[in-house]
């Protein structure tokens, strides 16, 4: 019998690695990053074997560098994720998402009594009251937005 053959990933070029998304919540990165309605190619790696999360997400997306708002959004879903800029071949910037302590102008509040959801010119504003898995109180109302209800906006 032959041995497998190892299979591996190509290195990209220019880009991001968009490594430890919690499991099964790429798709939701490539929703909040307008894929696949660009033209980079993407590389998606799906419940990997991971020693620190059991199981991650890994997203790889060649020729684009991540918009701080983007960041802010991928935080919302995978509150532990690293962001990896890479340059010719080599990693030349590496950071984890920071999950503010307070969310502005990314989410609606599901209450369709809230003030923001009214004609009044208000910018939404979220509490981080959990971060794991993610909880957000509304400032105006205080209605408590749990992981679910952030992730079905995107």
């Amino acid at each position: 019998m032959k041995p497998p053959k190892e299979l591996k990933v190509k290195p990209i070029k220019n880009g991001t690695v968009i490594d430890h998304i919690t499991a099964n919540k790429a798709l939701s990165v490539l929703k909040i990053l307008g894929i696949p309605n660009q033209k980079n190619t993407v590389t998606i790696a799906m419940n990997v074997q991971s020693p620190e999360m059991n199981s991650k997400d890994i997203v790889k997306i060649e020729g684009r560098e991540l918009a701080t708002n983007e960041v802010d959004k991928i935080a919302l879903i995978a509150p532990n994720a690293t962001i990896n800029i890479i340059r010719d071949y080599e990693i030349v910037e590496k950071g984890k998402v920071n999950l503010l302590d307070e969310i502005s102008g990314i989410l609606k509040c599901p209450n369709p009594n809230c003030i923001t959801n009214t004609n009044e010119p208000m910018i939404t504003r979220f509490y981080v009251i959990e971060k794991e898995p993610v909880s957000l109180r509304c400032y105006y109302c205080e209605r408590i937005m749990e992981q679910s209800e952030i992730e079905s906006q995107f």
